[in-house]
């Protein structure tokens, strides 16, 4: 696990780049803003050097010419085609976030009957918020809005939102009650990510809901032996996800179950 937690630092530093924005309170705005990268990071935050998927898809939804959004969907394609949820297991800097928080000593809230029917609910906040509502402002004001990154994404909040307003005194000046909504939603998710494993990931994220459409068709991931598996439920008596099964749709392919299994029948797709 050890190396995971290494790339997920190492993926992180690498979205996050542009150190200096961090004490500039500037947003960087070169070449590579272009790009989506993979993982759930915002645009806004100064270090960004890629722009997030979601809120690219967003931007494509929000604005007074509404555009199909070819470009965030074919790469959304490519991601999940290749990785599915790995991308949120091992590169995904909120996913981290979430795994670090988790690591704080404290009573812990394990999976159960209630946070597996919970899961169905960032299904539902991807349509609503991320497609929906941006295209139903649009056809009532005439401007789309990008509703998910403005009412709920406690990643903006945090890599964003908190940074910028802390290296800009007079973005301080003109915050308002949205800003303390989102404030208090991020505080509400730290808190509970650490009693409760990854509750962005496994109940809110529409990245997540996303990558997992691709989990069994994804090329590289978990799979099973089914000719050496026992049957033992050792994999998912471990794991900190919603899972069923190794490699279904609440799988983001940490590994956890490879080391559990007593047979060697779990890995990683060659």
């Amino acid at each position: 696990m050890a190396r995971r937690t290494l790339i997920q630092l190492l993926t992180t530093l690498v979205y996050n780049g542009n150190l200096s924005g961090f004490w500039q309170g500037k947003i960087y705005q070169g070449a590579t803003k272009r790009a989506c990268l993979p993982g759930l990071n915002c645009y806004s935050c100064p270090g960004a050097l890629g722009a997030c998927p979601i809120g690219s898809l967003q931007s494509s939804l929000a604005g007074t010419i509404l555009r199909f959004p070819f470009y965030v969907l074919g790469l959304l394609l490519i991601f999940g085609l290749l990785c599915g949820r790995m991308i949120c297991g091992w590169f995904c800097p909120f996913g981290f976030f979430q795994d670090l928080l988790h690591k704080i000593p404290s009573p812990k809230i394990a999976k159960n009957n209630f946070t597996k029917r919970l899961t169905a609910l960032k299904y539902f906040i991807a349509l609503l918020f991320v497609i929906v509502l941006p295209i139903g402002y649009y056809l009532t004001i005439g401007v789309g809005v990008p509703t998910f990154c403005k009412f709920i994404c406690p990643a903006g909040t945090l890599e964003a939102g908190l940074p910028l307003t802390l290296a800009n005194p007079a973005l301080r000046s003109g915050l308002g009650g949205l800003f303390v909504w989102k404030v208090l939603l991020l505080a509400l998710l730290v808190v509970t990510a650490v009693v409760i494993y990854r509750p962005f990931c496994r109940f809110i994220c529409p990245l997540g809901a996303w990558y997992s459409l691709y989990n069994k068709l994804a090329k590289y991931g978990i799979t099973v032996d089914e000719a050496k598996c026992i049957h033992c439920q050792a994999c998912i008596k471990t794991c900190q996800m919603d899972c069923t099964v190794v490699g279904d749709r609440e799988c983001i392919n940490c590994g956890k179950c490879r080391q559990v299994c007593p047979t060697q029948a779990i890995h990683f797709k060659k």
